[in-house]
């Protein structure tokens, strides 16, 4: 009778595994609100465990205790969408598509769009905004060379997620610091000297490709255009600075942002010429020029209501976690993480598991809690936890994600560029991450970790 009823719950959770699957691919291709898909997955599990001798009230609890997780890092994701509402107003944004336009060395084009993806990908913490500023301006610069266009667009896409691994702007690792209770600057210093080895492999492969494709630029004017539309002097870079110094000094990530959001608001006021009506409208719905504008489609975004949108995928991935955990479901992927022996093992079964992951959820929120729900207790177990589950999920979920064509850390920025999944090859540095670390883990065959 028992083997009878595993059988039955296992077919009812492979049931629900598929019909989710469906739905999150399908938002994810026609471009809907993932929290859409998300809410009705997560009313058919939790009709499939109420069958299952599982009380509403107690779901309600368990959904609510994994939610719980994410309020911490809530307020941090709005004020990010503030953030970069408000640099845009301000020409932050814009002056650093600027000078990476005008800096850009053409016969090293490949290389020096990872270099400047990076960088700003750095400073702005977001992958998505990189993509549709610089990467996209870059792409445009490139168009008519002849060369691969997903060979340049792999090579933004990886600088892209660059900062989005390691920026005290980041979403992900905001997320990755609350929910492994982690200090974010600890785990900065952790992410450079884990990237670097892949950080050097990669600038060498961008700059064989950069000499074998080399591309000729076209008559580009959107440097032009950017510095006709907004006042580029160097005031105009003071919140980036901020930020910065605010991070050199180890100041909470939350008052580094709220400083330069003052910061920011001031000089789109009283250098670009907007009025404070603007400004907060800006801060609130995110930044817009007029239609009319060439640069309409690459200066835009930002804005806390975007970032509620994706606070709300947070919540709801959250509760999905909570209730895996309450009722145990997933304890079968479980015992398989806690056959490791060694720290190789157990660092494979970490990417393995943030690849289903991101592979079903369609996300990189919920490849990032997945996993964490997942393996945490076999770290916990073998004196793991903290600093060294939080740096795994950044070498493991956070990169890979991205290498998922359907999932949107994939398939925005490849939209966005107008590219397909051709780029995944050419995303060097986001698979010699996790590859370079593991073959280095499996060489030292110890839990010991170092670092």
């Amino acid at each position: 009778m028992l083997v009878a009823n595993f059988l039955i719950l296992k077919m009812d959770l492979l049931f629900f595994l598929i019909v989710s699957f469906i739905l999150l691919l399908a938002s994810a291709l026609k471009g809907y609100f993932i929290a859409y898909p998300l809410l009705v997955s997560l009313v058919i599990f939790i009709a499939i465990l109420l069958t299952k001798g599982f009380t509403l009230p107690s779901l309600i609890a368990m959904a609510i205790a994994g939610s719980k997780k994410s309020f911490s890092v809530i307020s941090i994701l709005l004020l990010i969408g503030a953030v970069m509402a408000v640099w845009m107003a301000a020409g932050t944004v814009p002056i650093l598509v600027y000078w990476g336009i005008k800096l850009i060395n053409p016969q090293y084009f490949i290389l020096s769009a990872f270099i400047l993806t990076s960088l700003i990908s750095l400073i702005i913490g977001t992958s998505f905004a990189t993509a549709s500023t610089i990467g996209l301006a870059l792409i445009i610069a490139a168009s008519g060379s002849g060369v691969n266009p997903n060979i340049i667009g792999g090579a933004i896409i990886a600088g892209a997620y660059f900062g989005d691994r390691c920026s005290p702007m980041s979403s992900g690792a905001n997320l990755i610091a609350g929910i492994t209770r982690t200090e974010l600057y600890t785990n900065f210093k952790n992410m450079a000297v884990t990237a670097f080895y892949p950080l050097v492999l990669s600038t060498i492969l961008y700059l064989i490709l950069s000499l074998a494709n080399p591309v000729e630029l076209g008559n580009n004017t959107l440097a032009v255009e950017i510095n006709e539309t907004f006042n580029l002097t160097w005031i105009t870079l003071l919140p980036a600075l901020t930020i910065f110094l605010f991070c050199i000094m180890r100041i909470q990530v939350k008052l580094a942002m709220a400083a330069s959001v003052i910061v920011a608001g001031a000089i789109a006021i009283f250098v670009q010429g907007n009025s404070p009506i603007e400004v907060l409208q800006f801060a609130m719905t995110g930044f817009k020029l007029d239609s009319t504008s060439s640069l309409a489609n690459i200066v835009t975004g930002g804005g806390i209501l975007s970032m509620a949108k994706s606070a709300t995928v947070i919540i709801v991935s959250t509760a999905f976690a909570g209730i895996f955990a309450g009722t145990k479901t997933l304890n079968f992927i479980e015992k398989y993480v806690n056959k490791a022996r060694s720290r190789g093992d157990l660092f494979l079964g970490t990417t393995t598991i943030s690849i289903l992951s991101a592979a079903f959820g369609c996300t990189q929120t919920i490849a990032i809690l997945l996993t964490h729900q997942l393996v945490e207790k076999k770290y916990i177990k073998e004196g793991l936890e903290g600093d060294r589950l939080a740096i795994d999920l950044e070498n493991t979920a956070v990169v890979l994600a991205p290498l998922i064509p359907w999932n949107i850390a994939g398939l925005v920025p490849a939209t966005i560029l107008h590219i397909d999944a051709g780029y995944i090859p050419y995303a060097f540095y986001l698979y010699l991450i996790p590859v370079l670390n593991l073959v280095q883990m499996k060489l030292v065959k110890r839990y010991k970790y170092q670092l």
